[in-house]
């Protein structure tokens, strides 16, 4: 059995126009104070390839047109809605002022196992993902509604940032879906 690769035609991707105009899947993404640019461009082309309804970047956070971000977003960022935000606390309380079901990606003594987080039903769901080093800020973890905890089994406490939100991603999205 031969395993042709499909071309680009053949995968019927949208223009970043028409992508911009097609329907997002009620997920967004909060970027609280993450340090690598590299980062920020994989989480783009990961919100773009999920079609999120938006990125939030936060404090420390790089934005486009950063080099860095650029290199690693391969024309996302030229297709995904995103905005910069000083405080991420302060955007917390307001979305969750706004309806929004806000879930941090944390180890905490209260959060949920990635496998047993159920997405909520018509209700805009905001994943926040924390600098590499120090993760989610406490207080943003206070403002939010929970926190979601990816299981781990070897010697390290984390993974990646870019890694850990497409694995965030990929399962809500097919909660959400």
């Amino acid at each position: 059995m031969e395993h042709r690769k499909k071309s680009m035609e053949e995968l019927g991707r949208l223009s970043p126009e028409a992508f911009r105009e097609a329907k997002k899947i009620p997920v967004s993404v909060l970027l609280d104070d993450i340090r690598s640019a590299n980062n920020v461009g994989s989480i783009f082309r990961t919100a773009d390839g999920f079609a999120l309804a938006h990125l939030y970047l936060c404090g420390i956070t790089a934005t486009p047109p950063h080099r860095d971000i650029l290199k690693t977003a391969l024309g996302a960022t030229q297709s995904v809605s995103w905005s910069h935000h000083e405080d991420a606390e302060a955007l917390v309380k307001q979305l969750r002022g706004d309806g929004a079901q806000v879930q941090c990606l944390e180890q905490t003594e209260q959060s949920m196992l990635l496998r047993d987080f159920v997405a909520p039903a018509a209700q805009h769901l905001v994943i926040v993902v924390g600098n590499e080093v120090n993760g989610v800020s406490q207080a943003v973890i206070d403002a939010s509604d929970g926190t979601i905890e990816i299981e781990q089994f070897g010697t390290k406490h984390s993974l990646n940032v870019a890694v850990a939100t497409g694995m965030v991603v990929w399962r809500v999205s097919s909660l959400v879906r």
